[in-house]
């Protein structure tokens, strides 16, 4: 893994046959393609599911921006419940 203080990549993945760029920290690059192997799909596929949810919001942020939104947002969600409540308790 490469350390988490490294400047963004810049990387080409394609959406709906559309070669597209992204530019993101090693550390997010390494938990797409985690999660991508957890869905049983592609980078690119993921990607674009990414996508299409982002342009479906009220005030899409970038492609970038919503690839990270959408990997905090999937750790959050498998925190356990007990846990995140227990989190700030002596």
């Amino acid at each position: 893994m490469t350390p988490p203080y490294h400047p963004p990549v810049k990387r080409s993945v394609e959406i709906a046959g559309h070669k597209t760029s992204i530019s993101l920290e090693p550390l997010f690059w390494d938990m797409l393609r985690d999660a991508a192997v957890g869905e049983g799909v592609p980078v690119n596929a993921l990607v674009a599911r990414i996508d299409a949810e982002r342009i479906r919001s009220q005030a899409p942020p970038g492609l970038a921006g919503a690839v990270r939104i959408w990997l905090v947002t999937r750790l959050v969600e498998a925190v356990p419940v007990q846990e995140a409540a227990g989190a700030g308790a002596p």
